[in-house]
């Protein structure tokens, strides 16, 4: 008996994990349904990222797809920026820790900021580095 009652805690953590893995794993599913539309995505347990053609669609990842999705045209993006820990850092020489990740879009005709944020640095930059290509070839 007291053995079994050891026992009861390590099995509600077991139970905690395999409900978060099927919870990460009908998100992962629903995002890529959702993606299929797009020229490049990405899946992000902060956010998700779609580019098609110029437009720009980003969201907050659930078991049922995306929510609270916005779309932008990179045609109006006046600058991009990586930040880190609220600072704006070098995409080239990105630090290699640090919280608070993001993406910031500021756009030519508001002074509105849009923010995506990333889990990784690394991530972050790589997709810093490929929309700066895009919009220079493409805009």
């Amino acid at each position: 008996m007291e053995r079994g009652l050891l026992w009861l805690p390590l099995l509600a953590i077991f139970i905690g994990l395999a409900w978060s893995g099927w919870n990460e794993y009908q998100k992962l599913e629903a995002y890529q349904a959702w993606a299929t539309d797009f020229d490049k995505a990405k899946y992000d347990i902060y956010a998700v990222l779609g580019l098609k053609e110029t437009d720009l669609t980003w969201g907050k990842p659930t078991r049922k797809g995306p929510i609270n999705l916005e779309t932008f045209s990179l045609k109006q993006v006046e600058s991009l920026g990586l930040l880190v820990e609220n600072q704006a850092v070098d995409p080239n020489i990105p630090p290699e820790k640090g919280k608070a990740i993001a993406l910031e879009f500021r756009f030519t005709d508001t002074a509105k900021i849009v923010q995506i944020p990333f889990t990784e640095i690394s991530l972050a930059a790589r997709w810093y580095k490929y929309l700066q290509s895009f919009m220079k070839s493409n805009l």
